[in-house]
């Protein structure tokens, strides 16, 4: 087999013209695979099977090894067995069916009900700095807008009459969005005083903007987050994004339909929404274990 693991690396090197790193990772794709192998008495290439390629998968999942990894592996395994198919050295493909995992297939990670309450209730203080992130974070949940989305706000696209943002998401396209009371009233809060004093007469155009007057980047709001997580007692990281798979997970808990927390998110396709109906069919599953007398 070590022949044939040579043989294939110097194919991917001679005629694929795949860089050093690739052919690495791939020659220690299948030294483990091989090593495996050897273990459990598979001496020759026709005694493989595919129950041994499960086999391997299995143990390597066991070790930890992320999706995204162990989906590299089956590739690797895949045109190994291309390989010695095309020349002619082994005649069937234990490969063949064997499905790769998928990154999309790993539940969002949210925060409970009673974290973001405890999160947008802390007290920030009342510097145009803490106005400005009271404001802030409070409309990221509310919202659920993507943080390039939120930091990208224009004036404009603020509607403190109606109560809505328009938000500009992927491939350009617009959709309205509504904020809810509380975001409301502390966005026009910091409009009418905070901002003022941020800005300091330059004439920014978006709405939430830095010491200096500039636009908030994206750098700058996971920072202010992460501190009032802290500050909050949380202990994982908090990120905008993980604001935004609350805001949907806690709709669609509470009973919104799937369609329009689509539109809200500003998704292309409705199975990307979907991914937010696991993550309630697990709390409900957790709930029921922790609280039915048999459970």
């Amino acid at each position: 087999m070590q022949t044939h693991i040579q043989q294939f690396l110097q194919y991917l090197i001679v005629e694929k013209g795949l860089s050093h790193n690739t052919v690495t990772a791939y020659g220690a794709d299948l030294k483990q695979f091989s090593d495996f192998l050897k273990d459990r008495g598979r001496h020759s290439l026709e005694d493989i099977v595919r129950q041994d390629l499960l086999d391997f998968l299995a143990a390597r999942k066991k070790t930890g090894l992320s999706s995204r990894s162990l989906a590299r592996q089956i590739a690797t395994l895949r045109n190994f067995y291309r390989f010695l198919n095309r020349e002619k050295i082994l005649a069937t493909d234990p490969t063949q069916n064997i499905e790769s995992p998928r990154d999309w297939k790993r539940l969002p990670k949210t925060l409970a009900f009673q974290e973001v309450e405890r999160l947008l209730n802390l007290p920030k203080g009342n510097t145009p700095s803490a106005v400005r992130d009271d404001a802030l974070i409070e409309l990221m949940y509310a919202t659920g807008l993507r943080v390039s989305e939120l930091t990208a706000l224009p004036l404009q696209a603020v509607n403190t009459v109606a109560g809505y943002v328009l938000a500009t998401g992927k491939g350009r396209k617009q959709r309205i969005v509504p904020m809810g009371d509380v975001a409301l009233q502390k966005i026009k809060i910091y409009l009418e005083t905070a901002r003022v004093k941020l800005t300091k007469g330059k004439g920014s155009d978006r709405i939430f903007v830095n010491r200096s007057g500039r636009g908030l980047t994206r750098q700058g709001c996971w920072k202010l987050l992460k501190k009032y997580a802290r500050r909050a007692g949380m202990r994982r990281a908090v990120s905008p994004h993980m604001l935004r798979h609350s805001f949907a997970t806690h709709l669609l808990e509470r009973g919104a339909d799937l369609r329009s927390v689509q539109a809200m998110l500003g998704h292309a396709d409705l199975s990307t929404t979907q991914i937010y109906t696991q993550v309630t069919r697990r709390r409900l599953k957790e709930i029921h274990q922790r609280l039915h007398p048999r459970g």
